[in-house]
This record gives structure tokens, C-alpha cells and sequence, in this order.
């Protein structure tokens, strides 16, 4: 195949992942409504979404095709959040009803009175939305609840941790992740294989809670659901996005920083029993939120794993000075050049199990040696 053909399917299958969430509603117009995948706790669960009013389709556009995706990505341009739409929430027999903010975002906090089943971990929440002069619309998805077991909360940096996402990098990661095939440049090696090992613990039963942050905006939702799905990641309850909000009064995103650790201290809150260990990367502010955090809640913070993505002698100083502040502590730092490095001292923590040791083992050195 050239050149031209990789970047003609390239064009092809990005359009059509990016035209995804457009197809629920068959190219009809009105309301829609995107949830994302839910978290919570046996005490309370969180359901995060947004409702959109969209134009419909037209006549002469096809219901399938390239024609079709192209409609759909500048209908999902052109479309806006619609506010103050009414959202009632339904999770077992336990129930809320908010409103959408200004720009069509709710983060419904549900307290959950009514105990769910504790022999699953994944639960259905029925979501209906009312907006006025619009029919009301339903949909649902699903919320992950940790079992009674999970020993153990894993919160996790996306860019330049999972994936190869460096800024300059965006068209080329996206090229990779869309032509090539799915376990080849993508993902860091043995990166599957590491998560899956802490998902499932020592006992390879554990099904604990991983939880993702990207400094990217929930627009990208999809793309890194289908990088997820297509390197065998475990998905995890949700992908903590930022919405960048940007507007004439307010034109740069949050901090990013600012962004993690809130999460960080509303995650080691709803999971109060569990400790904790964070992965990061060193071309960031991870290291230092990270070090901030295990000073913030003493006891909680296992480890501390970040992936060597440079070879900056000052940065690497700097890391080191973090680690030295971090002695007294129970919790050690981690620098690590790869996936072997972090499943080797899980593995010596006894957080995963040899089993998965192994397999992160043996997948870093099939990539390796993949002359792909």
C-alpha cells in the first residue's frame, strides 16, 4: 500500500470515529445526549455527560459511507450543549434529578440509599433528559462499582504514560492508532499487560478501579475509548477529560496540574479504605503533583511510577530531589525506563502477580524485537 492510500484510510477511519457519537440519533436533529462511563462506591455513585442540540441530516446525504461520516463531523462542529435541560438519573432504585450547566455538562453525585448488587461491579443508570419544545430523550450506560475485594486504587496519566502522545507528536499518534495496526506504536511496550496485571491484583480477582486523566478535552472521548479498546487496556471506570471552556474572557484551558490533583483528592476521598499508587510521566508536572499529594494524605500512596519519557540530566535531578523528599515516607518514586521496571517492583510490593510480572515481561520484549 503507499503513501497516499495509508493516508487516504488514515482520513477515513479517523472521520469515522470522530462522526461516532452522531449516529445514535439516525441523522435526525433535537436533543442528544452523550454520557461518559461512570465510577462510584458503595455509598455513592457519579454519572457525567452532556446534552446536545444538533441539526438533522440531510435528505440527499447517504445513511452510510464517507458522505455520511463527513456530514456527521461537521454536524458534531457545529453543534452546542444545551443548558438548564432537565436530567433524571436512575441507578437500582436509587434516583436524582439535576440540570445541565451553561454549556450542556451535568456530574450528577447520586447518594446511593438503596443497596446495589455487590456480585457485579459494572451497573446500568438509566438517564432520561427533558428540554423544553423537544421530545424527551432516553439513554443509559454503565457505572463501575469495586467490589467488595479491590485492595487497591490505581490512578493513572494518559499522555506520554500509556500512550506516545508528545504535543508535536498528535497527527502522528493518531496515524498509528488508525492505519497501523493496533498494538504497534500506539502504546508504550507492555503497557497492556501491566495494567491488566494491576487490575487484577495478586489474586488475579482483585477488579480494581483504574482511573485515567488526559490533559486533552472531552471532545477526544472517543479516540482514546478506541486506543484503549484496540491495545487491550483495561478501559477502566472513566476517562477524566478537561473541558477547556475556552471563550474571549477565558481563553487558555485549566492547568492541567490544577486539573489532576483535584481529581486525585476527590478519588482518595470516595475510595477512603484503599491506598493508592499514581503513574505518571517525567515530561510533565507529575512528579511534583504526585510528591504533593503523598505529603497531603501520609499512609495512602504505595508507590509512585514515572515513565522516563527524555533524558534531561536537569530533569532527572530534579526527580531525584522529589525522591529524596520522599525517604521518610512509606511511599517510594519510582523512575522507570520502562513497563518491566514498574511490574518488578508491583511485583516485590505484592500488588501483582508473578503470572503478570511475567507477562509484562514477555510482551516488552516481543515489541522490543518487533522489527514493525
Amino acid at each position: 500500500m503507499s503513501w497516499y492510500q495509508h493516508w487516504i484510510s488514515f482520513a477515513k477511519r479517523l472521520v469515522h470515529v470522530v462522526a461516532k457519537p452522531m449516529k445514535q440519533n439516525s441523522g435526525q436533529g433535537g436533543v442528544m445526549v452523550h454520557p461518559y462511563r461512570g465510577y462510584g462506591s458503595s455509598r455513592e455513585v457519579f454519572v457525567m455527560g452532556r446534552v446536545f442540540r444538533q441539526a438533522a441530516l440531510g435528505r440527499a446525504i447517504p445513511r452510510r459511507g464517507v458522505l455520511r461520516d463527513t456530514a456527521d463531523v461537521a454536524r458534531r462542529i457545529f453543534r452546542r450543549g444545551l443548558a438548564d435541560a432537565r436530567v433524571d438519573i436512575r441507578i437500582g432504585n436509587n434516583q436524582l434529578c439535576i440540570t445541565t450547566d451553561r454549556d450542556g455538562y451535568f456530574d450528577a453525585q447520586l447518594p446511593v440509599s438503596s443497596a446495589l448488587p455487590v456480585d457485579v461491579s459494572w451497573h446500568r443508570a438509566d438517564i432520561m433528559v427533558h428540554a423544553k419544545g423537544y421530545p424527551p430523550v432516553r439513554t443509559n450506560v454503565e457505572i463501575y462499582v469495586p467490589p467488595p475485594e479491590a485492595d487497591l486504587l490505581v490512578i493513572s496519566d494518559i499522555d506520554d504514560t500509556v500512550m506516545f502522545t508528545g504535543v508535536a507528536e498528535k497527527l502522528k499518534m493518531l496515524y498509528r492508532l488508525f492505519v497501523r495496526k493496533p498494538h504497534r506504536r500506539t502504546a508504550f511496550p507492555g503497557v497492556a499487560s501491566l495494567y491488566q496485571a494491576l487490575y487484577r491484583g495478586k489474586s488475579e480477582k482483585a477488579e480494581r478501579p483504574i482511573l485515567y486523566v488526559s490533559r486533552g478535552p472531552w471532545a477526544i472521548y472517543e479516540m482514546l475509548e478506541t486506543f484503549f479498546q484496540l491495545n487491550r487496556i483495561p478501559v477502566g471506570p472513566i476517562l477524566f477529560l478537561r473541558e477547556w471552556g475556552i471563550s474571549w474572557r477565558k481563553p487558555w484551558p485549566r492547568r492541567a496540574e490544577a486539573h489532576k490533583r483535584d481529581l486525585i483528592d476527590r478519588m482518595l476521598a470516595l475510595y477512603s479504605d484503599m491506598p493508592c499508587i499514581l503513574i505518571g510521566d517525567s515530561g510533565q508536572h507529575d512528579p511534583e503533583v504526585y510528591t504533593e499529594v503523598v505529603k497531603a494524605y501520609p499512609g495512602r500512596i504505595k508507590a509512585i511510577y514515572i515513565r522516563r519519557v527524555d533524558q534531561d540530566p536537569k530533569r532527572e535531578q530534579a526527580i531525584q530531589r522529589l525522591r529524596d523528599e520522599l525517604a521518610h515516607t512509606d511511599c517510594e518514586l519510582v523512575l522507570a525506563a520502562d513497563s518491566v521496571l514498574i511490574a518488578e517492583h508491583a511485583y516485590a510490593q505484592g500488588d501483582i502477580s508473578a503470572r503478570g510480572l511475567q507477562a509484562v515481561q514477555r510482551d516488552v520484549d516481543e515489541q522490543q524485537n518487533d522489527p514493525a
